[in-house]
Formats: structure tokens, C-alpha cells, sequence
């Protein structure tokens, strides 16, 4: 499996550009194993203009059940049930800006919608959670991150595994992972969509239309 530059917008190449052997490498070692998200959709998040980013969320690694990941984190690919961790995810929309309940686990309209939905793992084994979280992926994300922080991005971190990344953020809205397992935990009531549209009116910028259907 080789990697090209023209998998992703032509404003993100320039940042990519540097990491070209590592994605290489690292998609050479995919060779080997059953991953997820399929190959055609590792890069789906940088499809939309680099300085279209307003806001980004960070998460963990994709769902590792096979056909859920599409490239987006927390997001799943049209007619796929609603994981866990998006049902909670739906609930604090619903409690935050008062919206109906999405009937569809796609969240391509936010990564259109200025939102850029970034794992800190592009891939994981099907079948296992963050079965890749040793591998270079951080790196890569990780450079990505310092310079979506550089160009005024709000960051909405959820669970540790994106917590690193809060230095890099001038405002970043930091919360524990939606999972069932943490989302009592701080999860909840932390109204990550409207603070982060307050932020953005508060240096007069769009707010992001996060209304999904």
C-alpha cells in the first residue's frame, strides 16, 4: 500500500509532506494485519481546506468493529448502528444546544461545517481498541495538532489520550472520552459545542452550525 499526497486536500499537503516515509512505513505494516478504518478512508478527515478548521475534536483511535470507521473520528459510515460512545456524545448535543437526537451516526456535516475530526491513531486492528496506539500515528497527529494550534483552532480534547495535546491550543475545552465508561465523569454538563462557538464569537468568528439531521 503506498500513500500519496493527492489522498488529502491540497492544502494539507505541506504538512504532510514531511511525514511521507513514516506514513509509508506505517501503511507497510498494515499489510500484515485486518485494520479499520478500509484503506480508502485512513485519510477521509482531511478532505475539506486546511483553513476551513475552526474547531477540532480529538479523540482515541476508530471503532474497531469492521465497517463502523470511516476516517472521522467518532463518526460511523451512513446505515451503521450508533456506537456507545456516540450515543453519549448525541445526549450531550441534545443537552447542550437543545437539538433533536441524530438519526444518523455520520458526522460528515460537521467536517464540513469547519469541524476537523481527528483520532490521535488513524487505524487500529478490527476488532481491537487502540491496538495501534504504539505505532508512529502519534507523531504524524501530533504535528498536525501544533500547527492546527498555531492557526487559532479551538480544540475539543476527550479522554487522555488527547489531553496531550492541550499545549498546543491557545483554548482547549478538555473533558473526559465519551465512552460509557468515563462519560459520568465530566463527560456530561461539559457543553463542548456551545463553549467552543462562544469562543469563536468572542474573537468574532462564524460559529460552527452543529446541527445534524
Amino acid at each position: 500500500m503506498n500513500f500519496s499526497l493527492d489522498e488529502v486536500h491540497p492544502s494539507w499537503r505541506e504538512l504532510f509532506a514531511p511525514h511521507l516515509v513514516t506514513i509509508q512505513e506505517i501503511l507497510t505494516e498494515l499489510t500484515h494485519t485486518e485494520f479499520t478504518p478500509a484503506r480508502v478512508n485512513i485519510f477521509s478527515a482531511f478532505q475539506e481546506p486546511l483553513g476551513s478548521v475552526k474547531v477540532v475534536i480529538v479523540g482515541q483511535d476508530p471503532y474497531p468493529q469492521e465497517g463502523d470507521a470511516h476516517g472521522l473520528a467518532f463518526s460511523v459510515a451512513q446505515g451503521r448502528r450508533i456506537p456507545a460512545s456516540l450515543r453519549n456524545i448525541f445526549k450531550e448535543y441534545e443537552d447542550d444546544l437543545g437539538f433533536p437526537p441524530p438519526t444518523s451516526g455520520d458526522l460528515t456535516p460537521w467536517s464540513r461545517a469547519g469541524v476537523l475530526l481527528l483520532n490521535r491513531v488513524l487505524t487500529t486492528e478490527i476488532g481491537k481498541r487502540n491496538a495501534h496506539h504504539s505505532s508512529q500515528w502519534t507523531a504524524v497527529t501530533e504535528d498536525l495538532a501544533k500547527h492546527l494550534g498555531e492557526s487559532g483552532a479551538v480544540a475539543i480534547l476527550w479522554g487522555s489520550s488527547a489531553h496531550t495535546l492541550s499545549k498546543y491550543f491557545r483554548d482547549a475545552i478538555l473533558s473526559p472520552h465519551p465512552s460509557p465508561l468515563s462519560s459520568y465523569r465530566g463527560f456530561f454538563g461539559s457543553k463542548p459545542f456551545s463553549r467552543s462557538n462562544s469562543i469563536l464569537a468572542s474573537r468574532e468568528a462564524q460559529p460552527i452550525d452543529w446541527q445534524l439531521q
